[in-house]
C-alpha cells in the first residue's frame, strides 16, 4: 500500500512546475527515499529513438557535443528542446557555425528560433529556470568570418515560451575586470530553477583563468568570481545550488615532457599534442560572499602519462559533490611500448566523492578490459531518490549501459540500454542544466556518422 503512495505521489510530483520541486517536497523525499526498504528497482524502456539531424563538419576543432561539460538538450513543458549546430556553406572557420533551436512536437523537429549569422565555433549548450524560460549560452565572434582566435562576446539569449509565440531577449553579463575572451570559449553553465539564477563559466585566453557570473533571469548580474587552477583547466561541469557554485575541470596542456613529446611527433608528424592528466574541483559555498576555494586534486596520472576524462558532477541533497570521470594508466599504445611497457591502456569509470573540501569517498564503478571498456557516462537522478548513471562501453559488445549508484550496492549490476544504435558520446537534460529528476531520460548523442539522435528512455519498474 505504501510502495504504491508514495509511487504516485512521485509522479505527481514530476508533473509540478520546475521552481515547486525545487523548493518543495522533493529534498526530502530524495534524502528519505534514497535508503528505503520500498524503493522500486527500475529497468530501462526505450519508447523513442529516431535522428535529428545531420551536421557537416565545421572543421574548426569543435563539434556539435564539443562543450561536453554543458548540454544541448532540455525539457519543458512536457516537450524537448535541442540546441543544434549548423555549418554555413562556404564561410571559413573558425567561427562558422550558427545556432538553432529544434522543438520536437507531433513527432517531428521543427526550428523554432536560429540565428541570423555564423559567429559560433562551438555548440551553444541550454539551461531552463522554470518550464516557460529557456536560456541559450552564445559566444558571438567579432571578427569577420575567417578570423581564428579572435576576440568573441560570451552572453545569454532568453527565450520566454508564451501561449501567443515566443518572446526573445539578449543577457548581457557584467564580467570583472577586463578578461579577452575568443572562439575557444571552454564555457561552462548551470542553472538554479529555485532561485531564478544562472552561473555562467567562461576561459580567458591570454591568463587561463575562468571568469565566473552569476545572473538572475531578468539579466542582472548579481555576483563574480574567478578560478585560477594550477594549469590551464577546461571543459568544466559547473553545478549551482542556493549559490553554492561547484566547477569540475580537466587540465588541458601541451605535453610538458620534452622527451615524450619529441618521440610522439617522430611517430606521427603531429604538431597538437595536448594532454588531459590532472582533474580538478572547486567550489563556494556562497558565490555572493566567498571566493572559489583553492582547487583540490581529484585524480592525476602525470607520472605515467595517462589520460583523464571529466565525466559528470552531482550535487548530492546533504551538499556532497559526486565526481564521476574515466582513467587510463597510460595515454595510448604508442607512449606504452616506448615508455611504460607493461602498463595499461584501457579506461576504467571511477567515481569520487567530495564534503567539505575532502575526498570522503572513492569507488571504480566500472572496471575496464581488453573486450569492455567504458566511455562517456553522465549521471541521471530520479525523484524518489535514486541515482543512475548512464554510460557507454565499447569493445565486443558495445553499447549504452545503466548503473545504479543511489541506494548503494555491493554489487551495482549494468543493465543494458536497447538502443538500435547506442551513443557513444551524448548529452542528458541535466539537473544541472535546471531540469527536475524524472523517470524519463532524454539522450542526444551520436551513433555514428554525423547524424545526432534522440532517445527517449522511461525507468520502468522491474517486474
Amino acid at each position: 500500500m505504501m510502495r504504491a503512495i508514495v509511487s504516485r505521489l512521485l509522479h505527481s510530483v514530476e508533473k509540478l512546475p520546475i521552481r515547486i520541486v525545487a523548493i518543495g517536497i522533493l529534498p526530502i523525499l530524495v534524502s528519505e527515499l534514497a535508503t528505503a526498504d520500498t524503493v522500486v528497482l527500475r529497468n530501462p524502456v526505450v519508447r523513442i529513438e529516431e535522428e535529428v539531424y545531420t551536421f557537416k563538419n565545421p572543421d574548426n576543432g569543435s563539434g556539435p557535443l564539443w562543450s561536453y561539460g554543458c548540454t544541448q538538450i532540455v525539457r519543458m513543458s512536457g516537450q524537448v528542446v535541442v540546441s543544434a549546430m549548423e555549418t554555413g556553406v562556404d564561410v571559413p572557420p573558425l567561427c562558422n557555425t550558427r545556432w538553432r533551436l529544434l522543438l520536437r512536437e507531433q513527432g517531428a523537429w521543427r526550428v523554432i528560433a536560429e540565428a541570423d549569422a555564423y559567429r559560433q565555433r562551438e555548440p551553444c549548450p541550454v539551461a531552463i529556470t522554470s518550464e516557460q524560460d529557456l536560456f541559450l549560452y552564445v559566444n558571438d565572434s567579432l571578427e569577420p568570418p575567417g578570423t581564428h582566435y579572435g576576440p568573441c562576446e560570451p552572453h545569454l539569449i532568453h527565450f520566454r515560451m508564451q501561449e501567443n509565440g515566443m518572446k526573445r531577449a539578449a543577457i548581457r553579463p557584467q564580467w570583472a575586470g577586463k578578461p579577452y575572451y575568443t572562439d575557444h570559449s571552454y564555457r561552462g553553465y548551470a542553472a538554479d530553477p529555485a532561485r531564478g539564477e544562472l552561473l555562467m563559466l567562461n576561459i580567458d585566453a591570454k591568463t587561463g583563468v575562468q571568469h565566473a557570473c552569476l545572473l538572475n533571469t531578468e539579466g542582472e548580474t548579481i555576483a563574480t568570481g574567478f578560478i585560477e587552477f594550477p594549469i590551464r583547466s577546461c571543459y568544466p561541469q559547473v553545478a549551482l545550488v542556493d549559490r553554492a557554485a561547484y566547477v569540475l575541470a580537466i587540465g588541458d596542456i601541451v605535453e610538458p615532457v620534452k622527451e615524450w613529446r619529441e618521440y610522439k611527433f617522430e611517430q606521427t608528424q603531429r604538431q597538437w599534442d595536448y594532454v588531459f592528466r590532472i582533474l580538478y574541483f572547486t567550489w563556494t559555498p556562497d558565490i555572493t560572499s566567498q571566493s572559489f576555494a583553492a582547487p583540490i586534486e581529484i585524480a592525476n596520472v602525470d607520472a605515467s602519462g595517462g589520460h583523464i576524462s571529466n565525466q559528470d558532477l552531482w550535487i548530492a541533497p546533504d551538499g556532497a559533490a559526486w565526481i564521476m570521470y574515466t582513467e587510463r594508466e597510460v595515454q595510448n599504445e604508442l607512449m606504452r611500448d616506448r615508455f611504460f611497457p607493461g602498463k595499461s591502456v584501457i579506461n576504467s569509470l571511477h567515481l569520487a566523492v567530495v564534503k567539505n573540501g575532502a575526498i570522503t569517498q572513492r569507488r571504480v564503478l566500472m572496471e575496464g578490459s581488453a573486450s569492455e571498456a567504458p566511455g562517456h557516462a553522465r549521471f541521471h537522478p530520479t525523484p524518489d531518490g535514486q541515482l543512475y548513471v548512464v554510460a557507454y562501453c565499447g569493445g565486443e559488445n558495445a553499447g549504452n549501459r545503466l548503473l545504479r549508484l543511489l541506494p548503494e550496492s555491493d554489487t551495482p549490476q549494468a543493465i543494458p540500454i536497447p538502443l538500435k544504435r547506442p551513443m557513444s558520446s551524448y548529452c542528458l537534460a541535466s539537473v544541472r542544466a535546471g531540469n527536475t529528476p524524472s523517470f524519463t531520460i532524454d539522450m542526444l548523442g551520436l551513433g555514428g556518422g554525423n547524424t545526432l539522435s534522440y532517445a527517449w528512455i522511461d525507468l520502468e519498474p522491474a517486474s
